[in-house]
């Protein structure tokens, strides 16, 4: 069975950092574009950034540019979310999201979502 779990998640002050962690099991990861979202409370789901199946390119929110990275591991089936400068605005619950990609195909067949991690910006 495919399962995200999302992990790194916790309260941290304003200005801090967090790093998120998702850890992929039950897909061939490496052709797998994965992304994070995230939700806060009363507000829709949107996105924060993803990377495309080789880890070749990039795209953020532009709120997120600047303060948060990407980055995979598809030895460890691994996907991270390096957040930096947090504010009190990124209090939201962050997912992981991984849809199966390649040759410019993207399959809406093949996507899956973890359980998803509190992050908590607060002094």
């Amino acid at each position: 069975q495919v399962q995200l779990v999302e992990s790194g998640g916790g309260l941290v002050q304003p200005g801090g950092s967090l790093r998120l962690s998702c850890l992929a099991s039950g897909l061939t990861f490496s052709r797998y574009a994965m992304s994070w979202y995230r939700q806060a409370p009363g507000k829709e789901r949107e996105l924060v950034a993803a990377i495309t199946s080789s880890g070749g390119s990039t795209n953020y929110a532009d709120s997120m540019k600047g303060r948060f990275a990407i980055s995979r591991d598809n030895a460890k089936k691994q996907v991270y979310l390096q957040m930096n400068s947090l504010k009190p605005e990124d209090t939201a619950v962050y997912y992981c999201r991984g849809q199966r990609e390649g040759g410019g195909i993207w399959f809406a067949e093949d996507i899956y979502w973890g359980q998803g991690t509190q992050v908590t910006v607060s002094s």
